[in-house]
């Protein structure tokens, strides 16, 4: 096959491990956009190897398809995404990652202690979150929120 005869459905298939369904389900989503050959048959094009790898890293990060649309459009059309393309995608997602990694942090390091989620079923909490005053600041989990007990919320 020559590389301008793109790739079928199944080849991208294999490739991704994703299965054909999923692939067409991601089409249908505009996160890939195939085009037809002389023969009405759907191609892909190679770059698209990388988005839908992209895709399945961004799921794993708790990004939504909507959000991993929003930066799969930023890539140019009518070209392969350069190495400075991917680079801009990055860089635009290290704010919303480095958040939930600071997210996951406190999750790791508080869940045994007042998170101020109003249960107030542990002993601290009558501390921490006397009479769930952390409601006040909003729904949720507050402290891991970032929130603190002293009630300088945001903090």
């Amino acid at each position: 096959m020559a590389i301008n005869d793109g790739l079928s459905i199944g080849a991208l298939s294999r490739r991704t491990g994703l299965a054909v369904s999923a692939i067409r389900y991601y089409e249908a989503q505009g996160l890939i956009k195939p085009w037809r050959n002389a023969g009405g048959q759907r191609r892909f094009e190679r770059a698209d190897l990388r988005r839908l790898s992209f895709v399945m890293i961004a799921q794993q990060f708790g990004f939504t398809l909507p959000e991993i649309r929003a930066q799969l459009e930023r890539l140019p059309g009518g070209r392969t995404p350069t190495k400075s393309d991917w680079a801009n995608i990055s860089e635009s997602f290290r704010s919303a990652l480095d958040a939930r990694i600071n997210t996951l942090t406190k999750l790791r390091d508080n869940l045994d202690g007042c998170i101020g989620c109003g249960c107030l079923s542990l002993d601290v909490c009558a501390l921490y979150n006397p009479k769930d005053r952390a409601a006040e600041a909003g729904q949720g989990p507050r402290y891991l929120m970032g929130d603190t007990p002293s009630g300088d919320h945001g903090a």
